[in-house]
């Protein structure tokens, strides 16, 4: 059984322990660390005699797994799909694929503080191109970013929507940019409409006409991710039940994502579980 861990922080890496100690090979993505790296000082953490920094915890805790045979690969995650049984994640640099998932990137990023996206949020601003999509066909679209995840929302709109249109939002446009897709970098002020989405407003005064504004800034969070494999999520947590398990069979998550208490303990506590799940779910397989 080959276990996708999505996330290399506390929750990730303690899923990866788990779940090849239980016999299975375990391949962790993330393009870093996360929030941990970032702690300067951590001290109310089990074994922790002095104070250590979050980089350093972070880089012991990968170590120890990499010990154990944990294949660790540095990738931006862009979507991922699967049937229950076997799934494929799609990365930048590469396709990963497996027979299980773990959802461990930490809490859902926050969205951008532009008038008009909390309000049209369901009516016309959504988060996942793949979940969505197929609601525009025929109709212009916009997709919010300047990244690889940005363009990966793009090229799958592209299939569906009359024209598609990307908003750097002040940011450089990602290279490979299809030449059917009009970029606007302006930065944006606000989105307009009545009961939907009809337009992005620009600081110079500008506007872009549009049904469906899709948001992709940085990178693919957890929230984002799970939406695209029909996992439940609510209020921006993903939804699991006492083993780390998803609604969707195969998929589990752990760590900051499924909310509660945002704390490294509670974290690797949970990707315990997860791991324990996915070598629970392996042996049920045979």
């Amino acid at each position: 059984m080959h276990v996708l861990i999505i996330g290399a922080g506390p929750a990730g890496v303690s899923a990866a322990l788990y779940a090849r100690r239980g016999g299975a090979d375990v391949t962790v993505i993330a393009k870093e660390v996360g929030a941990l790296e970032k702690a300067e000082t951590i001290e109310n953490y089990y074994g922790i005699e002095e104070p250590v920094s979050g980089r350093e915890l972070a880089r012991r805790g990968i170590e120890g797994a990499r010990r154990l045979g944990v294949t660790f690969v540095t990738d931006e995650v862009l979507g991922i799909t699967g049937d229950g049984t076997s799934f494929a994640v799609e990365g930048k640099s590469e396709l990963y694929t497996g027979d299980a998932v773990v959802l461990a990137t930490g809490a859902t990023r926050k969205t951008l503080s532009i008038p008009g996206i909390r309000e049209f949020t369901g009516r016309g601003v959504s988060s996942c191109a793949v979940c969505d999509a197929f609601f525009y066909r025929g109709k212009t679209t916009s997709v919010i970013g300047a990244g690889e995840y940005a363009l990966h929302e793009v090229q799958v709109l592209l299939p569906h929507a009359a024209q598609v249109q990307l908003l750097t939002n002040g940011g450089e446009p990602p290279a490979g940019i299809p030449p059917e897709v009009t970029v606007y970098t302006e930065r944006i002020v606000r989105i307009e409409g009545d009961r939907r989405v009809a337009r992005v407003v620009f600081a110079d005064g500008t506007a872009a006409d549009t049904v469906g504004v899709f948001l992709a800034i940085g990178t693919a969070g957890t929230a984002e991710l799970a939406r695209k494999l029909g996992v439940l999520v609510e209020d921006g947590k993903i939804v699991v039940n006492a083993q780390m398990e998803t609604n969707v069979p195969g998929v589990y998550a752990a760590g900051d994502c499924t909310g509660g208490l945002l704390q490294i303990v509670k974290a690797a506590y949970e990707g315990a579980q997860a791991g324990l799940s996915t070598v629970r779910c392996m042996h049920k397989k045979k």
